[in-house]
C-alpha cells in the first residue's frame, strides 16, 4: 500500500511539475519571441514603431504618465524626444527635450504638425492614444538631416518644381559627398529628373511604393527624405543609403514561424524528458529481470551481482537515488530469496528425514518381524514337536513384538501429527500447576518402577493455552527417559515455576548424566538407535516426540547435563491469552 501510495504520488507530482514547467516555459518562449517580433517590428517601422511600442506599454495613472526606462533610454540613443498632451493641448509628459520644444500647443500648431510632419527643425511623428477617458496625443521629435537637406536644395535650386540645368552639376556633387542620389517624379509617378550617383535604374514609382517607404523605412536599403511642390504637382524623393534593412514578411508568417519554433521546443524538450524516464524507470527494471532469472535458476543465495549491488547501494548501504522508489521492491526481493533459500534448505532436510525414516523404519521393524517370522516358521514346519509351555514363550515373544510394532508405528504417527502443530481449537486454558502434579503422582503410586519422585509446585492457578493429552505424553516421555537411562533408586525433581511471558516444566535428575555429543542430539530422531536388547523399551522417538510437542504449543526446551552430575530439562511455556483462553474454555464446556 506504501508503494501504490508513493508511485502514484511520483509520477502525480512529476505530471504536474513537467505541466507546470512545460507551461512556463511556453510562456517564457512565447514571451521571447512575441519580443523579437515587436524588436523587428520596429526595425522595419522606425521611428513609427517606436512610438507604437510606447503607446502600448505606457500607462498613465491620475495625470501621471508612467514610461518604461528602456524607452527612456532608447529615445536617449536615437536622439528623440517625446511629449505627452492631454486635451487641454499641455505636455504632460516630456523626456529628453531641448529648450526650443514647447510646453503647450495650440489647435494650429498640432494641425500643421499633423499636415506637415514637422515642427520647426523637427520631424514629427504622432500618435493618439483613445484607451482613456481622455485622450492623449504622443509626439516623437527627431532631427531628420535628409529631410533639412532636402528642404535647402529645393529652396537653392528649385525652378517649377524640378532642379534648374545650370545647378545639376553641383547638386551631383553634393549628393556624391552625402552618397544618396535625388528624383524628381511627376504626378503620374514618372521619374522627370535623376541627379546623383545610382538614380538611373528607377524609371517610375508605384502610387503607395513612396507611403510604404515612409511608413516602414526599416524595410528598403535607402532611407527617403520627400518634398511636394504644390504649385507643379512634382515631389522630390531624395535616397540615402541605411545599412541593416529588414526583410519584409507578413504578420501570419511571423506567427507560423513563432508557432513551428514553439512546437521544435517543446518537442525537443518532452523527448529528452522521455529519455530521461526511461532511462531512470528501466535500470530498475533490467535489474529486477536478472533478478527473476537467476532465482529461475535456483540461484536464491545471489539475489544481486557483486556489480548489481554496487549500483544499487551506496558504500554506506544506503539505496541510491534513483532506486530508492522501488526500496520495499527491493527490501521484499531479498525477503522472498531468503525464504526461498530457506525453503530450499528445509527441502534437503526433510529428504534427508525422509531418508533417515525410512532407514529407521526398515531398522526398527526388520528386528521384531525376524523374530516374528522365524516363530512362524517353526510352528508352521513342526508344531507337534513343542511342548504347551514353548508354545506360549512363542506367543509371548509374538505378541510382545506386535506391541514393539504397533508402538512404534503409533510414534510415527504421532510425530507426523504434531509437525502439523496443534490446532487452536484443540487447546483449551489449563492450570499447568494441576496437570503436572497429577502426572508425578501416577508415576509416584506405580509400584513397578524403582525411582523416588519429588514434586514441586505452587498452590496459585499458572494458566495455559494447551492439549491435556498431549502435555500428559510430554511429562510421561521426560520422567519415562529420566527413569530408563538411570540406575534403579534415581531421584527425580519435577518443577513448576512462574517465569516471564509464561511458565516452566523443569525435570531434573541426578543420575549418570551426559556427554556433550549426546546432550546435543538428545532430540535428533534415531540417535541412540534400537537394538534386540532394548528393542521392547521403546521406539527411540520419546525426545524427539517431547520436543514436538513443545514446539507445537509454541513454546520451547532445554537441556542441561553432566557426566557423573545428571540431567535437567526445562520446558518453556507461554502464558494463556485472555481471548483464546476464553474461547477454548467456552468450546470445552460446550
Amino acid at each position: 500500500m506504501r508503494l501504490r501510495r508513493r508511485l502514484a504520488f511520483h509520477f502525480t507530482y512529476q505530471l504536474i511539475a513537467f505541466s507546470a514547467f512545460m507551461f512556463c516555459f511556453l510562456i517564457v518562449l512565447l514571451f521571447f519571441l512575441i519580443k523579437h517580433i515587436g524588436d523587428e517590428e520596429i526595425k522595419r517601422n522606425f521611428p513609427a514603431g517606436v512610438l507604437e511600442g510606447i503607446v502600448t506599454e505606457t500607462v498613465t495613472e491620475n495625470g501621471e504618465v508612467l514610461l518604461a526606462d528602456h524607452w527612456e533610454l532608447l529615445l536617449q540613443e536615437e536622439g528623440m524626444w517625446l511629449q505627452v498632451v492631454d486635451m487641454a493641448g499641455n505636455a504632460i509628459y516630456s523626456t529628453n527635450t531641448d529648450s526650443d520644444v514647447p510646453s503647450a500647443y495650440s489647435v494650429s500648431t498640432l494641425l500643421q504638425i499633423k499636415e506637415e510632419r514637422r515642427f520647426g527643425e523637427y520631424t514629427m511623428d504622432w500618435q493618439m492614444d483613445l484607451t482613456y477617458e481622455e485622450p492623449l496625443l504622443y509626439l516623437i521629435g527627431r532631427i531628420d538631416k535628409s529631410s533639412d537637406h532636402l528642404r535647402e536644395w529645393v529652396a537653392r535650386f528649385q525652378d517649377g518644381g524640378k532642379v534648374r540645368p545650370e545647378d545639376e552639376a553641383e547638386l551631383g556633387r553634393e549628393l556624391a559627398d552625402l552618397g544618396g542620389y535625388l528624383h524628381v517624379i511627376d504626378r503620374d509617378g514618372r521619374v522627370v529628373q535623376a541627379i546623383g550617383t545610382g538614380s538611373d535604374n528607377k524609371v517610375s514609382y508605384h502610387p503607395l511604393e513612396i507611403i510604404t517607404m515612409q511608413e516602414q523605412p526599416g524595410t528598403y536599403s535607402t532611407h527617403i527624405a520627400v518634398y511636394r511642390d504644390a504649385d507643379s504637382g512634382n515631389t522630390w524623393v531624395y535616397h540615402t543609403p541605411q545599412d541593416g534593412a529588414q526583410q519584409k514578411r507578413p504578420m501570419m508568417n511571423e506567427l507560423i514561424r513563432v508557432a513551428l519554433w514553439t512546437m521544435i521546443c517543446v518537442l525537443v524538450l518532452s523527448l529528452g524528458v522521455a529519455i530521461w524516464h526511461g532511462y531512470r524507470y528501466s535500470r530498475p527494471l533490467l535489474l529486477f529481470t536478472g533478478w527473476f532469472e537467476r532465482m529461475g535458476r535456483g540461484a536464491y543465495e545471489e539475489v544481486l551481482t557483486p556489480k548489481d549491488r554496487k549500483r544499487v547501494f551506496r558504500k554506506n548501504g544506503k539505496l541510491r537515488t534513483r532506486y530508492r522508489l522501488y526500496k520495499e521492491v527491493i527490501h521484499s526481493f531479498y525477503r522472498m530469496a531468503e525464504q526461498l533459500a530457506e525453503t530450499e534448505r528445509e527441502r534437503e532436510r526433510l529428504d534427508r528425514n525422509r531418508e533417515e525414516w525410512m532407514s529407521g523404519i526398515s531398522h526398527d521393524l526388520r528386528t521384531p518381524l525376524s523374530s516374528i517370522q522365524g516363530y512362524g516358521y517353526m510352528l508352521e514346519n513342526a508344531p507337534q514337536d513343542w511342548s504347551q509351555e514353548e508354545l506360549r514363550e512363542m506367543g509371548t515373544v509374538i505378541r510382545e513384538k506386535g506391541d514393539y510394532m504397533l508402538e512404534l508405528i503409533n510414534d510415527f504417527s504421532l510425530v507426523f501429527r504434531l509437525r502439523s502443530e496443534i490446532r487452536p481449537q484443540e487447546r483449551i486454558r489449563l492450570d499447568l500447576n494441576e496437570l503436572v502434579r497429577r502426572c508425578v503422582l501416577k508415576y509416584v503410586n506405580d509400584a513397578t518402577l524403582d525411582a523416588n519422585f519429588n514434586y514441586i509446585g505452587g498452590e496459585e492457578v499458572l494458566p495455559v493455552d494447551g492439549n491435556a493429552k498431549w502435555l500428559q505424553r510430554l511429562m510421561d516421555n521426560l520422567i519415562t527417559n529420566a527413569v530408563k537411562h538411570n540406575p534403579d533408586g534415581v531421584n527425580v525433581e519435577v518443577r513448576v515455576e512462574s517465569r516471564p511471558g509464561g511458565a516452566a516444566i523443569v525435570v531434573a535428575d541426578q543420575g549418570v548424566g551426559m556427554d556433550e555429543e549426546t546432550r546435543c542430539n538428545l532430540f535428533e530422531r534415531y540417535y541412540r538407535g534400537t537394538n534386540t536388547e532394548e528393542s521392547m523399551d521403546g521406539s527411540g522417538l520419546g525426545m524427539s516426540i517431547a520436543k514436538a510437542i513443545v514446539e507445537a504449543h509454541r513454546g520451547r526446551v532445554s537441556v542441561w547435563s553432566e557426566l557423573g552430575r545428571g540431567t535437567t530439562i526445562t520446558v518453556f511455556l507461554p502464558e494463556a491469552t485472555a481471548q483464546e483462553g476464553e474461547g477454548a474454555s467456552t468450546r470445552g464446556k460446550e
